[in-house]
This record gives structure tokens, C-alpha cells and sequence, in this order.
């Protein structure tokens, strides 16, 4: 009864297993996108986000939206249906979406708005996307079940579930702690919007990995135990 159970369950929500050493692999993957993207803007064009703000975060996020795109397209739920090109190509349209929500979202808790803004906005929305809803869109294309269950209810499911939730919420929570020295009367250069806010995203996305690397490890162990 409970086998059969468990074979419906799998029937309604399929999804592709993926390994304790894959999953590391596709965080570490994603982590390097980050780090060569930054490592290409200061050492070859000699920009940051403080001194070149829009121009560093398209840098950034054209590099990461490209690496997460073609490494969670290979971890479709629906290889059967979907190729790996299809995947690739519903991850590139969900990037202008998942920019959009990102935008709006922001705007609401008090983005600066303006044409001198404007170019910020776009380029760091592209980004949040590339860590929030380019993956998801990858792996799980039009799902409803799936979108609801990472991002609505938050109650993940599974490595590939962790690999996408943990993450994304993590540069979410991380670009809001970001955006408190925002308002401070410092008068720092790195206070001016987007470029606090963007570490902090990186940073909270860069703990997600890790903590998602956890449960994706204590996922593994407890299905060892249950098959022993």
C-alpha cells in the first residue's frame, strides 16, 4: 500500500534524480559564474559596481544567467517531453519575467525611481532573476505545482528542489538586508542604489548554495538509511 502510494506520488510530481556530487558540482558551477564575472569586470575592464554600476551588473548577470540556465537544463523534470534545448530556451524567457516581478517587488519596498535609474534597475533585475526564476524555469518549465511549492509555500521537495529554493530565497533575504544602509546619512558611494543591495543578493545566494549543499547532503544520507 505504501509502494503504491509512493508511485503515485512520483507519477504526479516526476523528477530527475540527481547525486550528493552533482548537486555540488552545479552550486560550485553557479558560484564560479559569479566569481569569474566579477574576476572579468575589475581585472580586465577595471570597473566595480561602485565606479560602473549598470555596466558591472550586465556583465555579471549575462555570465550567471547563461552558466545556471545551461547547467539546470541538463536536470529537467521532463526529459521525455522537453529537450535540453527547450529547457534552455524557456530559462532565456523566463529571465525577462523573473526581471519584471523583481523590479516591481523592489519598486514597491522603495527602489529609487527615475531615467538615471533606470539602467540600474534593469541590469540588477536581470541578475535577481538569474538567481531566482531563470533555474526554476529551467528545470520545472510551467509546472504549477512546482512554482507553488518553492516560491509560495516554501516547503521544498528533494535535492533539485533545494538546489533552486534555498538559493533563490537566499538572495532575496540577502539583497533586503542589503538595502538597510540605504537610507544611512554615510555618504558612501557603495550606499547608492543598486550596489549594496547586489552584495547583499550575492552574498545571501552564495549562503543559499551552501545551505542547500546541507540538506542536499542530509537528503542523501536519510535515503541511504532507508534503503539499508
Amino acid at each position: 500500500m505504501a509502494d503504491q502510494s509512493k508511485k503515485e506520488e512520483e507519477k504526479e510530481n516526476p523528477s530527475i534524480s540527481i547525486s550528493v556530487p552533482q548537486a555540488f558540482l552545479v552550486h560550485l558551477i553557479s558560484g564560479l559564474g559569479l566569481a569569474i564575472s566579477l574576476w572579468v569586470a575589475h581585472n580586465l575592464y577595471s570597473i566595480n559596481l561602485v565606479s560602473h554600476s549598470s555596466i558591472t551588473l550586465r556583465l555579471i548577470w549575462i555570465v550567471e544567467s547563461a552558466t545556471v540556465i545551461l547547467i539546470y537544463s541538463r536536470f529537467r523534470i521532463d526529459p521525455q517531453q522537453c529537450s535540453y534545448l527547450k529547457a534552455v530556451v524557456r530559462g532565456i524567457l523566463a529571465l525577462p519575467v523573473g526581471a519584471l516581478v523583481n523590479a516591481l517587488g523592489a519598486i514597491a519596498l522603495g527602489a529609487p525611481v527615475g531615467i538615471q535609474y533606470l539602467p540600474k534597475t534593469i541590469n540588477w533585475s536581470l541578475l535577481m532573476s538569474s538567481f531566482t526564476v531563470a533555474p526554476a524555469a529551467s528545470v520545472f518549465g510551467l509546472s504549477w505545482t512546482y512554482w507553488q511549492r518553492i516560491f509560495a509555500q516554501t516547503k521544498p521537495n528533494g535535492p533539485l528542489e533545494y538546489m533552486i529554493c534555498i538559493p533563490a530565497h537566499g538572495a532575496v533575504i540577502g539583497g533586503w538586508f542589503g538595502a538597510w544602509p540605504m537610507p544611512l546619512d554615510w555618504e558612501r558611494p557603495w550606499q547608492e542604489w543598486p550596489v549594496c543591495v547586489t552584495y547583499g543578493a550575492m552574498t545571501g545566494y552564495l549562503v543559499g548554495m551552501i545551505v542547500s549543499s546541507g540538506f542536499v547532503l542530509a537528503n542523501g544520507r536519510r535515503q541511504r538509511l532507508k534503503e539499508d
